[in-house]
């Protein structure tokens, strides 16, 4: 894909690297105000008394190699207890070749939906896309590496680990720039079915279903999702874009992560009744229907069989 010099979105929330440490030295990690050298007298100075001790103490640990002014420099901040890893942080998160893709393709989503809208006579609301490393949290709830993408209606925000492009590659099979922007255009996929009302309606009419059921209907809410990533393929292919071989990465990914896929990698055996984003079959027919058409209507999973 040809998406270096193109433009950035600014709707990035970059929190990788931020975590929940111990503190440091003098930081209380549930929110104190750290390390406090103890006054003496009613009016907060401290006594001559004090002062000697506290110098003599200076002295005897400085014999002993103890830098106390040092340990204090290094521990006065009042931490919440969050603070940069500088293990987990990238050099530089703004500027990195991950988020600049990530900008980029988010900004395509961005041209390619408010176009869309546009011809319908309604206004596209961009969504957020936050970046994380490790965990973070949402109004969905925690989010961790293990959860895998996932996009938030309560914040309209697109949640996503960039551990999980490396996983996409090494544990699904699923490499190329084109599969990891697949997987985004498939989050703000979700984002457009939450502004043209079927997410809402799907949350509304679940609470009435059995599993089966609700787990049935979802599967249909992430095909039509597959199905928006379709089309926004097709425009990008139609800026020229795409190359040799992207279309076959972006059909690759989807059917490295089919329900069945998954189920027959990790426990040796499907379960239909349990599956809820769609058989690796379902998830790659309905993302090239988006793709070879790129009509919003030709992506009406809820009609007729998937």
């Amino acid at each position: 894909m040809e998406w270096r010099g193109r433009r950035q979105s600014n709707n990035v929330e970059d929190r990788r690297g931020t975590s929940l440490g111990r503190g440091r030295m003098g930081g209380n990690p549930f929110g104190g105000r750290g390390m406090r050298i103890p006054t003496g007298g009613r009016g907060g100075g401290l006594s001559i008394s004090t002062i000697i001790f506290l110098v003599v103490i200076y002295f005897v640990l400085k014999m002993m190699g103890i830098d106390m002014l040092q340990v204090l420099d290094d521990g006065s901040s009042s931490g919440s207890g969050y603070e940069q890893s500088a293990g987990s942080q990238p050099s530089s998160p703004a500027s990195d070749e991950m988020t600049a893709f990530v900008r980029t393709v988010l900004a395509e989503t961005e041209d390619v939906w408010h176009g869309i809208f546009q011809a319908d006579g309604e206004t596209y609301r961009e969504p957020t896309l936050v970046l994380f490393s490790d965990r973070t949290s949402s109004p969905c709830g925690a989010a961790s590496s293990a959860t895998g993408p996932f996009y938030c209606p309560a914040d309209m925000k697109v949640y996503l680990d960039t551990d999980f492009f490396r996983q996409l590659d090494r544990q699904f099979g699923a490499s190329g720039d084109f599969a990891q922007a697949y997987v985004i255009a498939h989050e703000v996929g979700h984002h457009v079915q939450n502004l043209t009302g079927v997410l809402p309606k799907f949350n509304e009419m679940r609470r009435s279903m059995t599993e089966v059921e609700a787990n049935q209907m979802s599967v249909r809410v992430e095909l039509q999702a597959d199905c928006f990533a379709g089309i926004w393929g097709k425009f990008t292919e139609q800026k020229g874009l795409l190359e040799q071989g992207d279309l076959e990465e972006a059909l690759n990914a989807a059917h490295q992560i089919g329900d069945d896929t998954l189920q027959k990698r990790s426990q040796g055996y499907v379960v239909p009744d349990s599956f809820n984003h769609g058989t690796s079959e379902q998830r790659a027919k309905w993302f090239r229907r988006g793709f070879e058409s790129g009509r919003f209507s030709d992506c009406d999973t809820f009609s007729g069989p998937v």
